[in-house]
């Protein structure tokens, strides 16, 4: 604290209080702002179209999607909103077809762990993994996804009690 903070407390509470205003974002309206905000309320009343900005006093509307996406950055979720993008828009980002078969499971460290319900889909999406990673890159942007690590179906156990003999099954009828 300064000399002129210990001397003026409530000098002192009014510079604390604008920067705290100013660490929530909000911005504080000087008076030529206040008297251009003045004449528009005046040219409004009188009935002339002034054309409207909107960067004077951030009044104005904004698409609600801009100002989601300049939340998520200040506050710093943008990898968790990358979560959600990926897990929630998985099937318009790969496809019905795609969709209907393998299903994302976790989504960690730009890895995205995709299982899916036949063998021969997991081959598919195997060999689609570069064809969704660019799909990714265009959607969500650079870096989000970098690793699809796709899984077969879960196998049958054949392992029933504390007395099992470890073994493969039944051979004869899986082939």
């Amino acid at each position: 604290m300064t000399s002129e903070e210990e001397i003026d407390p409530a000098k002192a509470l009014l510079n604390r209080m604008r920067r705290l205003a100013e660490e929530r974002g909000e911005t504080r309206i000087d008076a030529a702002r206040m008297a251009r905000v003045q004449q528009r309320q005046a040219a409004r009343k009188s009935g002339d179209k002034a054309p409207r900005k909107a960067a004077d006093g951030g009044r104005d509307p904004r698409v609600i999607g801009e100002v989601i996406s300049r939340l998520s950055k200040t506050r710093g979720w943008g990898t968790q909103v990358a979560v959600g993008s990926v897990l929630g828009r998985w099937e318009e980002i790969v496809g019905p077809d795609v969709a209907a078969h393998c299903k994302p499971e976790s989504f960690a460290d730009t890895v995205v762990v995709v299982r899916c319900d036949s063998t021969s889909w997991a081959t598919q999406l195997r060999l689609l993994t570069h064809q969704l990673l660019k799909r990714f890159d265009a959607e969500l942007g650079p870096g989000i996804v970098t690793v699809i690590k796709v899984l077969g179906p879960n196998a049958p156990s054949w392992r029933h009690g504390s007395r099992s003999v470890a073994g493969r099954g039944p051979r004869d009828t899986y082939g």
